[in-house]
């Protein structure tokens, strides 16, 4: 089964690609890999939170933004290589969570995105992982994901 027809059957969209908030872009390819910036939850251009988890933020909520974000990265991804179809698999996520001093939950909020790249591409999903605690992130955001992805 393709990338597409299993994004279609399990009832996932991919949104547009977020605009840079900065000077870089959002994918590049090189040598068989994409490597993605940074994705924040942007859903339909705007952030759904801010804050920091332990404070403004829930775990619970942070994990579906983590999820977003992981989404957010295999668009950019895809516009990179050329289609969806183009990804293979996933082989590093990077995970950052804007939490309180005292939150370490920061594994489970990036589950969040490991889990859905999982039900995407099964075995060809799993990968190595960081989630970092940080004190702040750009926007104010709760969490950032990046990904390396395997081309076709």
């Amino acid at each position: 089964m393709s990338v597409s027809e299993r994004l279609t059957e399990l009832g996932i969209e991919l949104p547009v690609v977020a605009a840079p908030v900065a000077a870089y872009v959002p994918a590049v390819v090189r040598d068989g890999l994409v490597y993605t910036s940074g994705q924040l939850p942007f859903v339909e251009g705007a952030l759904p939170a801010t804050g920091k988890v332990g404070a403004e933020v829930t775990a619970e909520d942070a994990n579906a933004y983590a999820r977003t974000c992981a989404l957010n990265a295999l668009a950019a991804a895809a516009a990179a290589a050329g289609g969806v179809d183009r990804i293979a698999g996933v082989l590093r996520l990077g995970g950052f969570v804007a939490s309180t001093p005292d939150f370490t939950g920061q594994p489970g909020v990036i589950n969040g995105a490991s889990l859905v790249l999982g039900e995407i591409f099964g075995d060809a999903g799993q990968h190595v992982r960081a989630a970092v605690g940080v004190p702040v992130l750009p926007l104010d955001s709760p969490v950032e994901v990046e990904a390396t992805f395997i081309l076709a």
